[in-house]
Formats: structure tokens, C-alpha cells, sequence
């Protein structure tokens, strides 16, 4: 060996190890992927709806809302109304001296308030009551139903709800009475109600009515009387009121 030989073999690197080399890079990548895998994990755990989630939670549907009812009927009393209540005390003394003092008190509370003249808050419509056939209305009924309905508009002829709607009278010898609210047979628009009479066309004369009343029971407008008919095109009685005042 001479000294050019002898100085190579003493510069000539050493070879390299392959296989710790891959290792290494291996090692790298999996430490990568466990970092990606945290970052996308704490991005799901705070924000379960990101598009990055494959399994994002189900949209909770939107909670129903329902209108809020005001009721109006307390807003359109007539100035007039006057209720009337007779609160009478009557002190009766026996002669003296032993005075027994009596005292009598009498309440006469009215079944239907006194009207001072200017007439009601409601009157009823011009052309009604009017008998019509129930298919505009209910049409699955055909003649097997006989009814009331109509509606209670406001001065402006907006429609009017809450309030009470109270049918009176005598039907086939046999005596009605029911209550109801205006808006609850939205049928006849939002101001709605009606009643059902009998399961068949019946006649008769003037013997039922109607009569509008507010939140108070006190009324609001007549007695309204119709008639009825034995005819399935005349089974629904239409009655319409609107305010005056």
C-alpha cells in the first residue's frame, strides 16, 4: 500500500444506515398525523357543526311559534254602557233604650245592563241574516248538518276575536242554549264562529237568536232572531255583525 492509498481509506466517509434513516422520517410523520389528529379533534370538540366533522350532530328543528291573542273586547265598549247596582241600606232602630240597630242591604244585580239611548256597539250587517247552502263551508257535510255562522268586524272592518257569541232560543220544541267565541271558526276569516244547530235541515219561525256580549258578559249587541229552513240548500244561516260605535 503506498501513501495515496493509505490516505483515502482515512477521508472516506462512513456508510450511511439506511434503515435508521427511514425510521427517522417514519417517526416524523406519525408524530405529524397525532398533532393533525389533536387539532382536528379540539376543532370538532369546540365547533361540532364544522364541515370538517364526517359526523356532525342532527340540526335541532326550529321551535314552534304561536301567535300571541289579544283580546279586544274591553277596547270597544261603548261609552254608554251603564251597569246598574242598587246598594240600599235600610237602618231600622226599636225605641229606646235598647236600641237594636238593623241593617238590611239589597243588591239588585241585572241580568242584562241597562242601555242608555245612542244604541249598541254591534249591529248586524245589512243583508244578513241570509240562509245558504253549507258546501261553501263544509262541504263533507252535505244535508246532514244544519248550522250558524258569520263573523264580527270592527269599525274599520278588520275582524274582531274574543269575543263571546251566545245562542238562545227553542229549536223542534226542544230548548238551545251554547257559547262561543268570535275567531274560533276562521272558516268565515279570522273574526269567525258558528254553531251547529241539528244534524239535519229543520225548520223554524223567528225561535233562535243570537247576541254578541264582551269579555264581562255584558252585551254588545240585540238579540238577533232568525229563521230556519227544511231545505239542504238553506242549512247554514250567515249572520255578519259590524261595529257602529
Amino acid at each position: 500500500m503506498d501513501a495515496f492509498d493509505y490516505v483515502d481509506e482515512q477521508k472516506a466517509p462512513p456508510p450511511r444506515n439506511v434503515s435508521a434513516l427511514i425510521w427517522n422520517l417514519m417517526t416524523a410523520l406519525v408524530l405529524l398525523g397525532v398533532v393533525l389528529v389533536a387539532v382536528v379533534a379540539a376543532m370538532i370538540f369546540f365547533n361540532p357543526q364544522t364541515g370538517i366533522n364526517p359526523f356532525p350532530p342532527p340540526t335541532l328543528p326550529a321551535l314552534a311559534s304561536f301567535p300571541t291573542s289579544t283580546p279586544t273586547a274591553r277596547s270597544i265598549l261603548p261609552p254608554t254602557w251603564t251597569p246598574t247596582a242598587t246598594l240600599e241600606p235600610t237602618v231600622t232602630n226599636t225605641p229606646r233604650p235598647t236600641p237594636t240597630p238593623l241593617l238590611t242591604e239589597t243588591a239588585v244585580l241585572p241580568a242584562e245592563a241597562t242601555i242608555t239611548p245612542g244604541g249598541m256597539t254591534f249591529e248586524v250587517q245589512q243583508g244578513n241574516p241570509v240562509a245558504i247552502s253549507s258546501a261553501a263551508f263544509r262541504p263533507e257535510q252535505g244535508c246532514n248538518w244544519m248550522g250558524v255562522g258569520g263573523q264580527a268586524l270592527d269599525l274599520s272592518g278588520a275582524p274582531v276575536q274574543w269575543l263571546i257569541v251566545q245562542l238562545g232560543g227553542v229549536l223542534d220544541g226542544k230548548g238551545v242554549q251554547d257559547l262561543t267565541m268570535t275567531g274560533t271558526a276562521t272558516q268565515y276569516d279570522r273574526g269567525g264562529f258558528e254553531f251547529t244547530l241539528a244534524d239535519q235541515p229543520v225548520a223554524s219561525k223567528n225561535t233562535l237568536w243570537v247576541q254578541l256580549l264582551d269579555q264581562a258578559g255584558l252585551p254588545l249587541s240585540e238579540k238577533i232572531y232568525f229563521e230556519t229552513f227544511e231545505d239542504c240548500d238553506k242549512n247554514l244561516i250567515v249572520i255578519n255583525l259590524k261595529q257602529v260605535r
